[in-house]
């Protein structure tokens, strides 16, 4: 059973850089066809995907994220991590991480609180 775990600070400054780690368990991030993805959920909002990388390690971005947004990974530790810089309290949200199977967002982690400071 694959699971997902998101970590990091749950309190990050305005303008700083965000960094959170997704850890994966029960499957590698290298297996084929997979995309490992990057989702927040903001207060009274919807989800908003944020970018994902892929097997190949090819890196996929939101046009409207893309200046802020990195994504990596470390094979080693079957992990991949999400980096926002310049954050603002419009940040603030619930950060997940999922697998994508094709279109479909088949396993989730539970998600992790981060708020920005003003």
């Amino acid at each position: 059973q694959v699971q997902l775990q998101e970590s990091g600070p749950g309190l990050v400054k305005f303008s700083q850089t965000l960094s959170l780690t997704c850890t994966v368990s029960g499957g590698s991030i290298t297996t084929s066809y997979y995309f490992w993805s990057w989702i927040r959920q903001s207060p009274g909002k919807g989800l908003e995907w944020m970018g994902a990388i892929a097997s190949t390690s090819s890196t996929y971005y939101n046009p409207s994220l893309k200046s802020r947004t990195s994504i990596s990974r470390d094979t080693s530790k079957n992990q991949f991590t999400l980096q926002l810089s310049s954050v603002t309290p419009e940040d603030t949200a619930v950060y997940y991480c999922a697998r994508v199977d094709g279109s479909w967002y088949d396993h989730w982690g539970q998600g992790t609180q981060v708020t920005v400071s003003s």
